[in-house]
């Protein structure tokens, strides 16, 4: 029989599962609206039901052996979901556990961005780096940190929350119950919350002016922006400026070789990459200048977070 592993990606829009070979081949792959279930007992058993009908579709030569998951606020050390900002239940969820026994396979559990770091350093462009972040850019904004060619846990599995870290005091308020983190400017949610705020402070023109806040998506801002949009480009300018500050601050404390950006946002390439790039290198210690690459994930085609929420299981095997 040849083993294979179901990486789930908790996301706080989607969730995405693929079956992972140990090569790293996704060979089945499903997602589904993550906040569709009313109550966590529900969303665990879809996700197992997921997992079930993909592997139906596999002929019998393969052998399920376990289950990763990458989600919000998630501890490797305990397997539990705990009051993640971006997920409508709260408390203390035990993923791992409940999951495990309805697949009946060992469930490991970690942050959605650790989860990304470790699929970049198996499988994508980390390879063979020792010390490196992978910032995550989506509904919410996540870290995953290697140091040493080790993934960074911390005490509570809880290391790499840099989207709750503070970038302005009393500023926007966030979903984890804090004022002016990091994620309520620099994520998908955060970036619209910047173009309305810019479209309310000026009479300037802009094709953004003809869209409802829930009609405008980050997606359409970059589009606009690519187009020359001056007020979608000042959108990406300033949420560059608060990463890129956040990251001059990140690279003094860990020296790391490279930083990657992952996820939805860091779809709109240069628009995000030249801002964060610019604010980044002005606000390093002199040292540190130009010594760290700035680049996207190496896993273009491919769920960086699912491969490496499978490589939980890989690892451990």
């Amino acid at each position: 029989m040849k083993k294979i592993v179901a990486g789930v990606d908790i996301g706080g829009t989607n969730t995405v599962i693929g079956i992972v070979t140990q090569q790293g081949e996704c060979i089945g792959e499903v997602s589904f609206p993550t906040q569709e279930d009313n109550d966590f007992t529900s969303f665990v058993a879809r996700v197992a039901s997921q997992i079930k009908k993909l592997l139906s579709t596999l002929n019998t030569e393969y052998s399920l052996v376990g289950v990763g998951v990458g989600a919000p606020n998630g501890s490797y050390r305990t397997g539990e979901i705990i009051d993640a900002a971006n997920l409508r239940w709260k408390g203390t969820l035990p993923l791992a556990s409940e999951l495990s026994k309805l697949l009946n396979v060992p469930v490991k559990l970690t942050n959605d961005a650790n989860a990304a770091a470790i699929g970049e350093m198996q499988f994508g462009d980390a390879k063979g780096m020792q010390n490196f972040v992978v910032i995550t850019l989506g509904t919410g904004l996540g870290s995953g940190i290697v140091v040493d060619g080790r993934l960074v846990l911390g005490a509570t599995g809880f290391a790499g929350e840099f989207g709750h870290s503070s970038v302005k005091p009393w500023g926007r308020q966030c979903g984890c119950g804090k004022q002016g983190c990091l994620e309520t400017y620099v994520s998908a949610p955060g970036l619209r919350r910047t173009a309305f705020k810019l479209l309310a402070d000026s009479i300037e023109p802009s094709t953004l002016r003809g869209y409802s806040y829930e009609s405008l998506t980050a997606k359409k801002i970059a589009g606009f922006a690519q187009q020359g949009d001056s007020i979608a480009l000042e959108a990406f300018e300033y949420t560059g400026a608060m990463l890129g500050m956040k990251l001059a601050d990140l690279v003094t404390i860990l020296s790391p070789e490279a930083i990657f950006l992952f996820g939805g946002l860091s779809g709109a390439g240069s628009v995000i990459f030249e801002p964060t790039k610019r604010h980044m290198e002005k606000n390093l210690f002199p040292i540190f200048r130009n010594t760290v690459k700035l680049l996207p994930s190496g896993l273009k085609d491919k769920n960086a977070a699912v491969l490496g929420a499978a490589a939980l299981i890989w690892q451990d095997l």
